[in-house]
């Protein structure tokens, strides 16, 4: 999960966008055509997180030196994912992210019982990223499970209520925050290069080969964001000739600096490569004490652009999969409820109360040893991997050709991770399938639009071949009692087969 990872879904209508996206992209700005540097930015930038000044450390720990053969393979998958979550974002431009990808493949139920694995995997990730910056500032003022976890709620309650009264990190803050992070990871890798040692990398695989693949389940996480900038393709001016060479640049940038991260981990750190702040570690050998301190403040206000892209993105989400159980509204009472940008909606502040209250819980549990950052940060991958695997398993049904093969491939490699994750990836199932069993019998939105589209006489084998698709969608949107988001769903769904 990343900084600029949930925020894109800031309407309703795109709400699964990303556990992604840049934050608060607005409309102006969405008009305007990308260039290829800033594209590669943005897609690094959904890729980036504070997870990657703690993941290597664990993943060091889980495997050894062998970790990196883990980093390796999630590359190589991750390249997979960029080429159908691009082939899916230009198919499907008009937002709805995960949910739609998956929806087109799979049915509506399916695509939203995804968007509530996505949501619930974001509420347990941000309890999670507040361990990281809190990890840091502990290593640096000194104290134990129980001072971190306390750090960890203290970054959690400031975040949300900044959140609550309206914060939001726009894209440039976030942006600047990517780079800050970028500049850590250099000058750790680049100046403890010259102290590796070739010993530290044996034994090679001190836990079995076994444990490689466990590594990977906790991996994931800094492997997640190529579904939020999918989106961003209808914003290039000619994306046939640009989007492959942004794709191709954002991997490359990507493969590096966590191959480098990586393998300085191991070879300069060597048994010290298990611990929770690496990249401290790291950079108290590159540039001596002031290492720790430096990395801490990155470290924090990495925790908070994070966490409160995490927050927001969810409120949309949410916003989202409550709008597909709702009846029709007209144009004017959407309108009337419509609220500022940087205002919280009525009903999320309460949302926000209630993801500070299960972080305390998820802290609590954490203070007290009855769970570890490992097992909450599997939990929280074992759910976007099973978003990954649906939108994966919807591409095979909706993509053709030579994509439909990197779609199966790219699902089989997701499922083989997620074996690896033991319980956590039951639990991350049970949500699933309870997803979708919650759905049994209730009518949504989108079902009014199916039952306008399967009408005799507009769509389907009934439909007229020389009626245009324009018009059809303008029927249904009336159906739907009018409004922006009517239109943008009829126009969707009219798209269909």
């Amino acid at each position: 999960m990343t900084i600029l990872e949930v925020t894109r879904a800031k309407r309703p209508h795109a709400a699964a966008g990303g556990t992604g996206g840049t934050g608060g992209t607005t409309e102006s700005a969405a008009a305007r055509p990308l260039s290829v540097p800033r594209g590669v930015a943005l897609y690094v930038g959904a890729l980036f997180g504070p997870g990657l000044l703690m993941l290597p450390g664990l993943a060091a720990k889980i495997a050894g030196p062998a970790s990196v053969l883990a980093w390796a393979g999630l590359l190589a998958v991750s390249g997979l994912f960029a080429l159908v979550f691009t082939a899916l974002g230009t198919r499907f431009p008009d937002g709805g992210g995960v949910i739609a990808y998956t929806a087109a493949g799979l049915g509506r139920r399916a695509g939203r019982a995804v968007g509530w694995c996505f949501l619930i995997a974001v509420v347990l990730g941000a309890p999670v990223v507040c361990l990281i910056g809190a990890g840091y500032v502990t290593a640096l003022t000194g104290g134990g499970r129980g001072a971190t976890c306390l750090a960890a709620a203290l970054l959690l309650a400031a975040v949300t209520a900044l959140t609550t009264a309206g914060a939001r990190a726009g894209t440039a803050v976030q942006m600047v925050l990517v780079g800050l992070l970028l500049t850590v990871v250099v000058v750790a890798v680049a100046g403890s290069l010259p102290h590796s040692r070739a010993s530290h990398w044996t034994p090679f695989a001190p836990h079995g080969w076994t444990a490689i693949g466990s590594a990977a389940s906790v991996l994931m996480l800094s492997f997640v964001g190529w579904e939020a900038a999918a989106p961003l393709t209808r914003r290039l001016a000619d994306p046939a000739r640009s989007l492959p060479r942004i794709t191709a640049i954002a991997f490359a940038v990507t493969t590096v600096v966590y191959l480098a991260l990586a393998a300085a981990v191991v070879a300069v750190l060597g048994a010290g490569a298990a611990g929770t702040v690496p990249a401290a570690d790291l950079l108290r050998v590159a540039i001596g004490s002031v290492g720790p301190a430096v990395a801490a403040g990155a470290a924090v206000l990495l925790t908070l652009a994070a966490v409160n892209a995490y927050m927001t993105g969810a409120a949309a989400l949410l916003a989202h999969l409550r709008s597909e159980q709702q009846p029709p509204r007209s144009q004017s009472q959407s309108q009337s409820q419509q609220t500022p940008d940087n205002a919280p909606a009525a009903g999320t502040r309460g949302f926000f109360a209630w993801i500070a209250l299960a972080g305390g819980v998820e802290l609590t549990a954490e203070a007290f040893g009855l769970v570890d950052a490992t097992r909450m940060i599997t939990l929280t991958t074992s759910l976007f991997l099973v978003v990954y695997v649906a939108s994966m398993a919807s591409a095979t049904r909706v993509l053709t050709g030579r994509l439909r093969v990197v779609a199966a491939i790219a699902c089989a490699a997701s499922v083989a991770v997620l074996g690896f994750a033991g319980m956590s990836a039951l639990l991350a199932c049970l949500v699933g399938l309870g997803g979708l069993l919650a759905q049994r019998g209730r009518p949504s939105r989108s079902a009014v639009v199916d039952d306008a589209v399967d009408a005799p006489g507009h769509g389907g084998e009934h439909a007229d071949e020389a009626e245009p698709r324009g018009q059809l969608a303008a029927q249904v949107t009336r159906r739907l009692g009018g409004g922006p988001r009517a239109g943008l769903l009829a126009g969707a769904r009219c798209e269909r087969p």
